[in-house]
């Protein structure tokens, strides 16, 4: 029998570390090939960790909660098969350690002294050691880094969540000087420092505002559930959004007559050819990347300091979808201009059907530079969608209904039966104008109500 490791994966280019969310297996217990060992979850996505071998699970080298480097050894799988992975060195196998003590001594090899000077090893919060860094090249000392916001797990900070703060640290010194004792205090609890404190700050972007969170009565026989982590992400992610961005939602209506044909016509032939399904929404993909191409504006976002717009060179279409949790999550066809719709569509199936088993990484939800948001799904005909930050814009998509139309004819106007849906979008009047919003928008329901009935791909 021989020795292996289980090394915390790597995720995404953008992901360094992941908390450990539920053991799946315990210590002495048979693992199958492929077989999921641990839950994991990072400021992103939740993800299933598979053993790569058969075995037996020796030893799980963190708790639960803990916070763990990608590329650290999490636990020791014992085998006979003829493992790729390298066999654990007898002499260097880390004992389990909490996570303040393994991210400490971390902290330390790469920056010493920031532990030391702005002693932030002495806080009851835990702060990564990127966090950390960042916040000795900006000054920040431990009393302020304790009044920041947290969208990690129980409340971290999180990279994201410092490099927001910093453009706000004058307008909210201030107010976050007020707080800062219940918050550091309290940061495990939420609904504690809510109670004490109303008034919470809340940073978003270039603008901090101070909201005033209305007192809730709890009646006899009402159910109180605890967020779980995802949906306090979402929770945050909205609030800021709306903060950041000023709303404005134009509406069209399009006759889709054309597009639904062309679908009941093809919808077989392309799934016994191809082996994918066709669905609605690789054709709404298509007709939006080709406006963003004739509106490229749209395909933008904001700096930090609200004065730069940066023009995406890339076409990352997010899709918004529905999770058997009732959460919600945003898996991204990137260049999405590069695809053919048979492209497109298995990139859209893929990334929907990992998304309902939860085998989505962190890079797949991540660098979207416009969404789709399909609330016909739910039978709705229209949406006022909030904004995806950092994008500028949001398409919503609506249910697809049959209605009595006026049919113009070389004959005279006619009445018939047509197939019209409602599409909407949202958008940030800062860089979008009516005038841009509405002629992106017009231009999509151009496409989509002149599909060519004759193309076989």
């Amino acid at each position: 029998m021989a020795n292996f490791d289980l090394i915390m994966p790597k995720m995404g280019e953008s992901v360094a570390e992941a908390t450990i969310i539920k053991w799946t297996k315990n210590e002495g217990d048979k693992i199958k090939t492929d077989e999921t060992v641990l839950e994991i979850a990072t400021d992103k996505v939740d993800s299933e960790i598979p053993s790569p071998f058969e075995g037996t699970l020796v030893k799980c080298l963190f708790k639960e909660g803990d916070v763990v480097q990608v590329g650290t050894v999490i636990a020791v799988i014992s085998s006979d098969a003829n493992a790729t992975a390298s066999e654990t060195p007898k002499t260097s196998t880390p004992e389990t350690k909490s996570v303040t003590e393994s991210k400490q001594s971390t902290g330390e090899s790469s920056g010493a002294s920031s532990a030391s000077n702005n002693n932030y090893g002495s806080s009851d919060k835990f702060y990564s050691p990127l966090v950390k860094s960042i916040a000795k090249e900006e000054n920040i000392s431990l009393a302020e880094l304790d009044t920041i916001k947290g969208s990690g797990q129980d409340g971290r900070v999180t990279k994201s969540d410092i490099l927001a703060y910093l453009p706000n640290r004058n307008k909210t010194a201030t107010a976050s000087a007020n707080t800062s004792t219940n918050t550091s205090k309290n940061s495990s609890d939420s609904s504690s420092a809510t109670s004490q404190n109303k008034n919470t700050s809340v940073t978003a972007g270039e603008n901090a505002v101070i909201v005033n969170r209305p007192a809730v009565s709890v009646g006899a026989g009402d159910e109180i559930i605890e967020m779980d982590r995802m949906r306090k992400l979402i929770a945050d992610h909205m609030v800021m959004s709306v903060h950041v961005s000023p709303h404005v939602t134009s509406f069209v209506e399009a006759d889709v007559t054309n597009l639904v044909q062309w679908r009941d016509k093809m919808k077989k032939e392309w799934e016994k050819r191809e082996g994918e399904k066709l669905t609605f929404t690789p054709l709404f993909i298509e007709a939006v990347v080709k406006a963003i191409k004739d509106f490229p504006m749209i395909n933008v976002s904001v700096d930090q300091t609200g004065t730069k717009i940066i023009k995406r060179k890339n076409i990352n279409i997010g899709m918004a979808a529905a999770l058997p949790s009732g959460n919600l999550i945003v898996p991204v066809i990137k260049n999405a201009d590069e695809k053919n719709l048979i492209g497109i569509t298995k990139a859209v199936n893929d990334l929907a059907a990992r998304a309902r088993s939860n085998k989505l990484v962190a890079d797949e939800i991540q660098g979207g530079t416009f969404t789709i948001s399909n609330v016909g799904n739910f039978g709705n005909i229209m949406g006022t969608p909030i904004i995806n930050q950092p994008q500028a814009a949001i398409l919503a998509v609506g249910a697809i209904k049959k209605k009595p139309a006026v049919i113009e004819t070389p004959q005279g106007d006619m009445i018939g039966i047509r197939q019209f849906m409602f599409l909407s979008l949202s958008y940030d009047h800062r860089v979008v104008d009516g005038s841009l919003g509405g002629s992106f928008l017009r231009r999509i329901a151009d496409y989509l109500e002149n599909w060519d009935v004759t193309r076989t791909a």
